[in-house]
This record gives structure tokens, C-alpha cells and sequence, in this order.
């Protein structure tokens, strides 16, 4: 039996792929959409699709807790 790596995403079939500025897959309890910190939300960085968001301008991140 293999390994998996645990540095790399878990792909669910049917779901959205991750971007690298996703703390989480989209829908996870706990989570919500943000501003991506890298395009402030734009999209782009000097004119190119943004790394961290994918080009969309937002992230899954964590919400409320304590």
C-alpha cells in the first residue's frame, strides 16, 4: 500500500480545486470565502493571473472561533 503525501491535497471528485492560498476545500464547515492577501481581491499580480487565488480574487479560509 502507498503512502500519500500529506503536504499534498486530498482531490475530491466533484469539487472545486484547491487553490494555494485555500486553507480548505470550498464548503467545509467553518470556512468562508475571503479577499485573497496576494491581489487584494483583484485577481492579478503585475498584470498575470494571481498564484494564490487561482485568478479569482478569493480564498476558503477559516472563520470565527476563538
Amino acid at each position: 500500500m502507498a503512502a500519500t503525501d500529506p503536504r499534498k491535497p486530498v482531490e475530491v471528485p466533484g469539487a472545486s480545486p484547491r487553490n494555494p492560498g485555500d486553507e480548505a476545500p470550498a464548503g467545509s464547515p467553518g470556512t468562508g470565502e475571503n479577499v485573497c492577501p496576494a491581489c487584494r481581491g483583484t485577481g492579478t499580480v503585475q498584470g498575470k493571473p494571481c498564484v494564490n487565488c487561482g485568478g479569482t480574487g478569493k480564498v476558503i479560509t477559516g472563520i470565527g472561533g476563538a
